[in-house]
């Protein structure tokens, strides 16, 4: 009663993002695009500020 045994066999889908990635880590975001359109992309000052802006969207559920 209740119990669906064929349900223990489904794979659980991935969760999918609830935002879209454009609007997703706006502080992150503005942080990495400040500093990459002042010192350019290839910047070492830049680099954490795009690995923490990768960290944040990987959290709310991107592939990157």
């Amino acid at each position: 009663m209740g119990l669906n045994p064929i349900s223990w066999f489904k794979k659980a889908e991935p969760e999918k993002p609830k935002k879209k990635i454009c609007c997703a880590c706006p502080e992150t975001k503005k942080a990495r695009d400040e500093c990459t359109a002042t010192y350019g992309p290839e910047a070492p000052r830049c680099a954490p500020l795009i690995e923490a802006h990768k960290q944040c969207l990987r959290a709310e559920g991107f592939n990157v």
